[in-house]
């Protein structure tokens, strides 16, 4: 078994960056070097962030009814996509799906909103929100992802409490304009300056499985890192029925992984989160993400459901890491007697079909 992913992971650890060679050499990896590249990536990770996994948590402030043509969001302009409409919440509603995420483990609480970008008006409601969710949860880190920022309003989020801003890039500059025509790849660069300059802390990522090719991705993650993005959630499509890209199914769980490791060799130090669409793709390989990556998010997404928020604890317990910030409670083992829902999980499912049976076999 070739030793170059070790060698790479050697060389980083030394202080010398990866090359987009490097990157493109990750994501080619065979599945026979699949491992070597899990534990290179694995290296890195340890030494820059242990045995702890950051959990983050979505609170959608609004949703759908966005004017913008993303071809991947359900959100978007004209989709038929079957999600959740609604105007924004109330700021008692966003405290208390806050909270929840608070309680289930979450150190980081996301609030989103769908749209092109905020009025100064929505700025301030938004400030309100995190004044009141920061009065009763002085600890909590918020990052607010808003749309497109104008002169003046990162300052605003930033003076309310905001401690980081997300606006991802999605993709690479040269693949931009095949995925969204209503605002251009510079907008999105201005907006994630914006928020550095204000001091807030840049979340930024991608989306893989858009059909961009190998070297978009890497393009992509290099513009990533040459923009200082704190934190990289890597999200991957979810194809949503009734938005143009419905039906498009290009990774693999091996395909995201190496995308994963790719974006921890590129950028070592960063928060590399496992964002949405992980239990779609990676499947029976998310823990073996875990490795890689340092963050999640907890429980469900914008308009789509994830796993059991205890499934995701239990999958960052039984992989050997602790959640970031969380009490001993939150990081202990449970046996089958901590919760309904873990009563349901582990308890085995007596057969009642198959052999013996009238119901077709488990086959």
């Amino acid at each position: 078994m070739t030793r170059r992913f070790d060698d790479l992971a050697d060389a980083v650890l030394a202080g010398t960056p990866a090359t987009q060679d490097d990157a493109l050499d990750v994501l080619r990896a065979t599945d026979e070097e699949l491992l070597a590249v899990v534990t290179a990536a694995a290296r890195l990770r340890r030494k820059h962030f242990g045995n702890t996994v950051k959990v983050n948590y979505l609170v959608n402030l609004k949703s759908g009814l966005c004017p913008e043509d993303c071809h991947y969001c359900s959100q978007r302009l004209g989709s038929q996509a079957d999600i959740l409409k609604y105007t924004w919440l109330k700021t008692d509603e966003a405290i208390e799906q806050a909270a929840a995420g608070l309680r289930g483990g979450a150190s980081r609480i996301c609030m989103v909103s769908s749209g092109r970008g905020p009025t100064d008006r929505d700025v301030e409601r938004v400030a309100g929100m995190v004044g009141a969710l920061k009065q009763e949860h002085p600890d909590v880190e918020v990052c607010a992802c808003l749309g497109l920022l104008k002169d003046g309003q990162a300052e605003r989020l930033r003076a309310a409490g905001v401690d980081a801003y997300n606006h991802n890039l999605n993709t690479a500059e040269s693949h931009h304009d095949d995925i969204v025509t209503s605002h251009t790849y510079a907008d999105r660069v201005d907006t994630v300056t914006k928020a550095k300059e204000a001091g807030l802390s840049p979340c930024s990522g991608l989306i893989a499985g858009l059909g961009e090719n190998d070297e978009q991705l890497v393009e992509a993650l290099f513009a990533l890192r040459d923009l200082g993005s704190d934190s990289i959630p890597v999200n991957f499509l979810m194809p949503f029925d009734g938005t143009p890209l419905e039906g498009t199914w290009d990774l693999t769980p091996g395909r995201c992984l190496r995308i994963l490791a790719m974006a921890r060799i590129v950028c070592p130090d960063k928060e590399i989160r496992i964002a949405g669409g992980r239990e779609m793709h990676l499947r029976s390989l998310q823990g073996l993400a875990l490795h890689v990556a340092n963050s999640i998010f907890l429980g469900d997404y914008l308009t789509s459901e994830g796993q059991a928020a205890e499934a995701d604890l239990e999958l960052i317990r039984d992989n050997g890491f602790v959640v970031l910030g969380a009490d001993e409670a939150t990081n202990a083992t449970r046996g089958p007697e901590a919760t309904g829902a873990a009563v349901t999980t582990h308890d085995p499912v007596k057969r009642r079909r198959g052999a013996g049976t009238e119901l077709p076999a488990n086959a």
